[in-house]
């Protein structure tokens, strides 16, 4: 479209008064300006020397929580990437909030002194202020309190915190809305959700993916018959899951893919399995808005733009993970009252362990597992902050 077009789909932005937007990323936050300065220029060359056009914008964002992920990249490139280091930065004003919400909102019986102590021990830790320097290492320790100690069978007492009489509470979507196994890592997830789906009741239903090289420009000196079902069902990229699939009636799952925006069958929404077909899984929504729903949820297909191979493949499999257990980073944003922390490994990149202990309403719904190499509990963690 040339500059000097208008499209009806402008006039809200054209109109409006301010803009909201997520912040934290230097690269939607310039992208944001050039729009505006094109979009606004329309009915006034000036706006084009403006900062986003001369619209107020309102970018909301918690530098304490996770950042951008940059492939191989260092300390430096992860900070770079963030919006107080765009030529942008010097334009805006900070605004402070000085309230945990989460905590605020919690309809347990908080004393508020303790609420008060316990939101600023997060803070503390969100900010690296609290901890012993090890090395290279900052190492903080848990209150007693938080602690899961048991030495024998953690993994187990880990799910009986979490998720206690779950066979009995199975069919209660109510009782999956606001729990969740943290982990760093994808591997420590699946363990834990791995050992949950042994725990379920009934015949478990294994779903397999196909894999095939895609006939495109780039692919053309690339021989499908080079690559066989194996090696294809083998390989692992960012945002791809496993070869198999494996599921239960009743068990929690999580959407991995966008399906229908319009009903808020949207990335991270979690469902309970109600019946597991040959094409199509029926499950009912227990988070967002419209809980209760029954929805279809049908195999997709997929083509990862950052396989790190030579070649496109396309991979065709429901977008589902079961989500007793999630990462971190998927937690991002999400308000529980029962969250139980799994450190086998130490996380590993810029606040997420802030961002795993401010996911709870209250202190009482917190506990953490941090285990040592020979699997026994300890009561300190690493760290990380960049600052």
């Amino acid at each position: 479209m040339r500059r000097d077009q208008r499209s009806p789909k402008q006039d809200p932005i054209l109109s409006s008064q301010y803009v909201v937007c997520e912040g934290r990323y230097n690269c939607r936050f310039e992208a944001l300006d050039r729009t505006l300065r094109n979009l606004m220029s329309v009915t006034d060359q000036h706006k084009t020397h403006q900062p986003f056009g001369g619209k107020i914008v309102v970018l909301r964002g918690d530098f304490r929580q996770k950042i951008s992920v940059i492939l191989k990249g260092s300390r430096h490139d992860i900070l770079a990437s963030a919006i107080n280091s765009s030529h942008l930065w010097s334009f805006c004003k900070v605004l402070k909030m000085h309230t945990n919400m989460r905590l605020l909102m919690s309809s347990s019986d908080q004393d508020e002194g303790e609420m008060k102590i316990f939101a600023n021990w997060i803070l503390d830790v969100g900010n690296g202020n609290i901890g012993s320097v090890v090395g290279d290492e900052l190492k903080v320790k848990i209150p007693d309190d938080l602690l899961i100690t048991t030495t024998d069978d953690p993994l187990s007492h880990l799910v009986d915190f979490a998720y206690p009489n779950l066979l009995q509470n199975m069919s209660d979507y109510r009782y999956f809305q606001s729990r969740a196994i943290l982990a760093p890592t994808l591997k420590s997830v699946e363990k834990v959700n791995d050992f949950v789906l042994t725990i379920f009741p009934g015949m478990e239903k294994e779903y397999l993916n196909s894999d095939t090289t895609c006939q495109a420009d780039e692919n053309e000196d690339v021989k499908q018959e080079w690559f066989t079902p194996e090696f294809l069902n083998d390989i692992k990229c960012s945002g791809l899951l496993n070869h198999k699939l494996t599921l239960k009636p009743g068990v929690a799952v999580m959407l991995l893919r966008n399906i229908d925006q319009t009903s808020c069958l949207c990335n991270g929404i979690r469902l309970i399995v109600n019946k597991l077909g040959s094409n199509v899984i029926r499950a009912a929504v227990v988070t967002g808005r419209n809980i209760g729903d029954k929805v279809y949820i049908p195999r997709m297909n997929l083509i990862p733009s950052d396989s790190g191979l030579p070649f496109k493949f396309q991979w065709r499999q429901f977008s589902l993970t079961v989500c007793f257990a999630m990462t971190i980073n998927m937690s991002h944003g999400q308000s529980l009252s029962h969250v139980r922390l799994y450190l086998p490994k130490s996380v590993f990149t810029h606040e997420q362990l802030y961002v795993a202990l401010s996911r709870v309403k209250s202190r009482s719904g917190l506990r953490v597992l941090i285990l040592n190499e020979d699997s026994n509990p300890k009561s300190s963690t690493t760290n990380v902050v960049y600052n």
